[in-house]
């Protein structure tokens, strides 16, 4: 193949201002520069170097016969997960070790190069109706109440107007992804008319083929409260949703950085809608308007918001076990003892577990992300405590219990002034905790523990007392162990003594 030469923009500057406008002859010029005067010809006719131009395809001869051999290599690659495909340098290696190849590496790699890019997927610009939206999960780190955790923040982007919405959880889950349809649409004031997402298993159970889907129930209940189309892209084809996961790249890199600092989940999604908000002023390359005026094309497109909220948790029937837990993902929360063996249904929201029997609510806890956590709330466990009080001490769901100090001063007082009754009236005195608040429980404590009525009763009765603001009638008869004031009638007789003390 014929070498040749490339010259620079200054060279052809120089070389055509000597001939046409000094008037030099080509032949002297030629000669000054040291170039053929064919090459000062073809300067002449172009202001600057066009530039080497092959007039047919590179012919690899030595590489030719194993042009298939490679072409396999890369195909087998697509199956391959990235880590483990073929480089380059390994594709060379084989021809030489098992195909006795002979020629040399460069032909090698830029047929490689050149395959690459043939195969590399090409776009259609699109334009994006009102009223619709992509959804899509991303991860980031954040420090909520000094701890530092991975956040998974759902984002749906409205790709007509390139507004957005983020909103964050502990975990990507069902309930999650319920709850943050529903902040999405009370962003956005309406309801977008379709949905695109990924094929995820919190709304696909099944892919069925092209694009029918079986969908989970919990998204089935979600489309039908408020009525949007939804689509799912391509398997294994994130590309499909290109508008969602640059708006999460976008959340990453701008709302994200640096790591937020924050007391709760609560605050970080506060600074997440107001980071959305101050978005809306953006105006976007290729724009005259922006975001938020686009958007009011997306709001005049939505559905209207339904009438009635809609219930963002996860359902799961279960039963109630012999120590009064109900399991919810791999972690156990207390009922109340009565409700034992029975069937229930939990309800699990973001940052809370709800548990009825029946229509009846039996029982509230904060949310554990923990793994095979156990959840106890002590009040649950005082009704058959009150039964078998030898187990008050061992007992595992109030070990950890922190109560005021008198708590301890009373039921230590109760047992040595009533041994074994006495632990059975401290956990009635801890019931009332089951109607009343622990700082008045606490206030009734103090009083009988100042007045030296100790009993249930009188706790009892000084705390009600209190609440109706009326002063105690203690009945003393309900005290034996208090020393009783024996006081005999006065006779007419004992006056005399004082007299006769006034005369001496």
């Amino acid at each position: 193949m014929k070498h040749r030469r490339m010259f620079k923009v200054e060279l052809y500057g120089r070389v055509r201002r000597a001939v046409l406008v000094e008037g030099r002859s080509q032949r002297a010029v030629a000669r000054e520069f040291g170039i053929a005067r064919k090459t000062i010809q073809k300067m002449l006719r172009y202001s600057v170097p066009p530039g080497y131009q092959r007039q047919q395809a590179v012919k690899r001869p030595k590489l030719g016969p194993w042009l298939g051999v490679i072409d396999a290599i890369l195909e087998e690659d697509k199956t391959r997960p990235a880590k483990q495909r073929h480089t380059a340098t390994r594709i060379f290696e084989r021809l030489k070790a098992e195909h006795g190849f002979s020629g040399g590496y460069t032909i090698v790699k830029d047929y490689i190069h050149a395959a690459e890019l043939r195969s590399r997927e090409m776009f259609v610009p699109l334009t994006h109706t009102p009223g619709e939206a992509q959804a899509d999960f991303g991860e980031a780190l954040v420090v909520v109440d000094g701890v530092e955790r991975k956040a998974h923040f759902l984002a749906m982007d409205l790709p007509h107007s390139d507004d957005g919405f983020v909103v964050a959880f502990p975990a990507e889950t069902t309930e999650a992804f319920l709850e943050g349809h529903v902040r999405a649409f009370a962003y956005f004031d309406g309801v977008p008319t379709r949905i695109l997402y990924d094929n995820t298993k919190i709304a696909v159970a099944k892919i069925l083929g092209g694009e029918e889907r079986q969908k989970t129930r919990a998204f089935s209940e979600l489309q039908s409260h408020y009525l949007f189309a939804d689509k799912f892209g391509r398997p294994a084809k994130g590309n499909d949703k290109g508008k969602v996961e640059g708006l999460v790249g976008y959340a990453r890199r701008n709302f994200m950085v640096p790591i937020p600092r924050v007391s709760s989940w609560d605050e970080l999604n506060a600074y997440l809608e107001a980071q959305c908000r101050q978005r809306r002023e953006r105006r976007l390359r290729g724009h005259t308007e922006t975001i938020g005026e686009r958007f009011e094309r997306d709001r005049a497109a939505f559905l209207p918001l339904p009438v009635s909220p809609y219930e963002a948790c996860e359902k799961v029937a279960t039963r109630v076990s012999s120590l009064a837990l109900v399991r919810y993902r791999t972690n156990d929360y207390s009922v109340p003892t009565c409700y034992g063996h029975r069937e229930v249904l939990v309800k699990g929201y973001v940052h809370e577990v709800v548990i009825a029997c029946g229509s009846e609510v039996v029982a509230r806890h904060p949310r554990s992300y923990e793994h095979e956590a156990v959840i106890f709330d002590p009040l649950h466990y005082l009704a058959l405590l009150e039964q078998k009080t030898r187990a008050l001490d061992q007992a595992a769901p109030l070990a950890g219990w922190q109560l005021p100090e008198c708590f301890a001063t009373l039921r230590r007082l109760l047992e040595a002034r009533l041994r074994k009754h006495g632990s059975r009236e401290y956990v009635q005195v801890l019931r009332l905790m089951e109607t009343f608040s622990i700082a008045e429980v606490t206030r009734a404590i103090e009083d009988a523990l100042r007045l030296g009525t100790l009993s249930f009763d009188a706790v009892k009765h000084l705390l009600l007392c209190r609440i109706e603001q009326r002063p105690p009638r203690l009945d003393m008869e309900n005290y034996p162990y208090l020393p009783s004031a024996q006081v005999r009638m006065t006779q007419a007789s004992d006056y005399m003594t004082l007299l006769v003390e006034v005369t001496a």
